[in-house]
């Protein structure tokens, strides 16, 4: 197997446990959990550059105005995604998350089609649209639309978009996302703490633990997924990335009760089926059209 595709599950399985370590955190803001998050990764990803003696080819990189559109555009991306995931899940919305992710590989493969020229096939057309059909039902049945789930599988689809053509190096590129939002998080806390609303060192060592732990676990999965994305075709990560919701939403039912009618039930199958379609339909062309071993630089 691809040592890309086991990057993209170990990443997929990391973000399927998420929502435990977010759930210790529930009596922190979101925007203050999300900003932490920022913070502690770019703290860890810096002593990674800084050991790794890169540096100063860090530095060059980064001076380029083509290179700092593009992740500034990624880190926007990133930033919207982590707060909508973690201000659902600690406001119990763990299953709704959970489709959004479902979600995620359709919208995958359309843009691995769209400026990928992945060539769409007729039973990834069935995919897709039975999809679509179970947003559309859930949409009416919930009388509102899923904005969580469609939010989390925008961001994070053209999160994915955007570092397929991204030129930096996995721990480059992060770094200097994480950068582009350190200045606006660090202010944000600053103010938090000196209007008596701050949690870091008012809560306790352990919650104090956690958030700065939020570095290497925030950190360690995106900088898989980044490798990942280099490596194998957008569509592929699109079929891996079901881990993940799967995960949670088992979390969310059968650890955190969260309700699941029968109506949740049949929007969830519909996209559930188009997944095995796709997942069966995507196996077959792999088995018929064997790709030409790539041989990619670390």
């Amino acid at each position: 197997m691809n040592i890309g595709n086991w990057y993209a599950i170990g990443a997929y399985a990391i973000w399927g446990l998420l929502p435990i370590y977010l759930r210790l955190l529930r009596h922190v803001p979101a925007l203050q959990l999300t900003s932490h998050r920022i913070i502690w990764s770019f703290i860890l990803l810096v002593g990674i550059v800084l050991l790794s003696r890169q540096w100063q080819v860090f530095r060059q990189e980064i001076m380029r105005p083509r290179i700092l559109i593009i992740y500034t555009i990624a880190a926007m991306l990133l930033g919207i995604n982590w707060l909508t995931y973690v201000w659902a899940v600690n406001a119990g919305f763990i299953v709704e998350t959970s489709l959004g992710y479902f979600i995620n590989p359709l919208l995958s493969v359309l843009l691995g089609i769209v400026f990928f020229r992945e060539r769409l096939r007729q039973w990834q057309w069935v995919a897709i649209g039975l999809a679509v059909a179970g947003v559309v039902y859930l949409t009416v049945a919930y009388g509102r639309l899923p904005w969580i789930a469609l939010t989390l599988a925008s961001t994070f689809a053209l999160y994915g978009f955007v570092k397929k053509k991204a030129p930096l190096n996995s721990v480059h590129g992060l770094t200097l996302e994480t950068a582009i939002l350190f200045l606006p998080a660090l202010f944000f806390l600053f103010h938090a703490d000196v209007t008596g609303q701050g949690s870091f060192f008012h809560t306790g060592m352990v919650s104090d633990l956690l958030l700065i732990s939020g570095g290497p676990i925030t950190t360690i999965p995106l900088l898989l997924f980044a490798s990942a994305a280099r490596r194998i075709p957008l569509s592929m990560i699109g079929v891996l990335q079901y881990i993940a919701p799967t995960m949670q939403f088992l979390l969310g039912v059968f650890i955190y009760d969260e309700p699941f009618t029968y109506i949740q039930l049949t929007g969830f199958c519909a996209v559930w089926t188009a997944l095995i379609i796709l997942g069966i339909e995507g196996f077959f062309d792999r088995h018929n059209h064997p790709a030409v071993p790539k041989h990619v630089a670390i």
